[in-house]
């Protein structure tokens, strides 16, 4: 008998993120987190996007301070 066993964890961090898993971890909508990834090339690592993603939620959320000052 072969003991072989299967590691179903999280995938590795060169493999890339799904759109829709990638948006829900995310929290954000479908066409944005197509966004992200389509901006971060062709084959970008996990670690890449999140970082990618990050930004984004940053920037957006500074955009909402800086017009609610108006």
């Amino acid at each position: 008998m072969i003991d072989q066993q299967i590691d179903i964890g999280a995938p590795a961090d060169d493999q890339p993120y799904e759109v829709t898993s990638f948006a829900m971890k995310h929290g954000l909508t479908i066409p944005i987190a197509d966004a992200v990834l389509f901006a971060k090339g062709p084959s970008p690592s996990r670690a890449a996007c999140d970082t990618a993603a990050l930004a984004f939620l940053c920037a957006v959320a500074q955009y909402a301070r800086k017009q609610g000052r108006r």
